[in-house]
């Protein structure tokens, strides 16, 4: 939160706001996904798998390269908490701050998700988003966010003296925990700054701290990604319900989320490969690999 100036504003100063914003990673040269190949592959799919995440809890799921999956509302209005790794390599996995980087600080249809050094590849691709309506709303606040970084139980002491054990971070470490076998102390080493599925954030115009307000989505509302490789993801149904009041909290109203499988049929993805990883040689200017 910024604070009363307490340096005298210099005879330039408007002239230094008043300079133009460079956008930082300019996506000209991205490769573009190919998203007349996804929507015709999404024309074939059938549902192979289904995970239902209870609320305050996480579930993990797997999902093949070349397969989509489904994050979907089924009771009420519900955020959702998401990791995502390599399916054999734990230490690949979602790198929110670069995808914020590159796509901006809501994903919706077209954005990938991607994975972090050394890998920096795309690991999934969102074909499409049934909240991709509601754009940014007048108090700049909009849908699936990469900003948050997941609620917590170290962050909830600090702020309120207690221990509470069904924040998102804590769901999250105990559904990699099981899936992997991992002690909890090891399994919290992998868990990540999420992607908030379905969660309505932004920053105040005034003092340009996090918000969230109630989140818009409604029983029968999905985001769909198609996994660029094969993926280990873990949802958690956030504590906080739809958000609108408070997380880390047993008091709001809290739903479970549906994930779902799906598989296309083969043919409709021939040319189809998995990214490689960064073509980087790694040697950071030492002269060596």
């Amino acid at each position: 939160m910024k604070r009363t100036p307490q340096s005298q504003t210099p005879a330039d100063g408007d002239a230094r706001r008043a300079i133009k914003p460079v956008i930082c990673y300019p996506v000209d040269t991205l490769p573009p996904p190919d998203m007349t190949a996804y929507a015709a592959a999404r024309q074939s799919m059938e549902l192979t798998n289904v995970v239902v995440v209870p609320p305050r809890e996480a579930k993990t799921f797997r999902v093949p390269g070349g397969h989509f999956f489904r994050i979907v509302s089924v009771e009420g209005p519900q955020v959702g908490d998401l990791n995502l790794w390599a399916a054999k390599d734990l230490s690949e996995r979602f790198y929110s701050g670069k995808t914020r980087a590159l796509h901006g600080t809501h994903l919706s249809t077209g954005d990938r998700m991607w994975s972090g050094f050394p890998h920096m590849r795309p690991m999934a691709t969102i074909t499409h988003d049934t909240l991709d309506w509601y754009g940014f709303d007048t108090d700049g606040g909009s849908v699936h966010d990469v900003i948050g970084t997941r609620c917590d139980p170290y962050t909830n002491r600090l702020l309120s003296g207690q221990d509470y054990h069904h924040c998102c971070h804590s769901n999250l470490i105990r559904a990699l925990a099981t899936e992997t076998g991992l002690p909890l102390h090891q399994a919290e080493a992998h868990v990540h700054d999420v992607l908030n599925v379905f969660m309505c954030t932004g920053f105040t115009h005034d003092t340009h701290q996090y918000f969230m307000k109630a989140s818009p989505v409604r029983p029968g509302d999905y985001l769909e990604c198609f996994a660029e490789i094969d993926l280990l993801g873990a949802l958690s149904t956030c504590p906080g319900g739809d958000c609108s009041t408070a997380h880390s909290s047993d008091a709001a109203a809290c739903y479970p989320l549906r994930v779902e499988i799906h598989r296309p049929d083969p043919k409709a993805l021939v040319g189809w490969a998995p990214p490689t990883p960064s073509a980087y040689s790694r040697s950071h200017g030492s002269g060596g690999v």
